[in-house]
């Protein structure tokens, strides 16, 4: 990455400055937006869960995880 221009820095730190700002209002817009469409439709009929792309017969062939 190509060294920045001291004006190139310190636009970058106020804009850094203003989403760490903006971050808890917009996180409370979430929560506030998720409450509100589970009280709204709390069963979601068009909701498909993420399927793996790993089958249970492969996985369970595979050896476990090593730390």
């Amino acid at each position: 990455m190509a060294n920045l221009t001291p004006d190139q820095r310190r636009t970058r730190e106020r804009v850094e400055a203003l989403i760490g700002l903006a971050a808890p209002a917009l996180n409370l817009v979430l929560a506030f937006g998720d409450r509100l469409s589970r009280v709204v439709e709390p069963e979601d009929s068009e909701y498909y869960p993420v399927r793996s792309s790993i089958t249970e017969s492969a996985a369970a062939d595979r050896p476990p995880a090593e730390d």
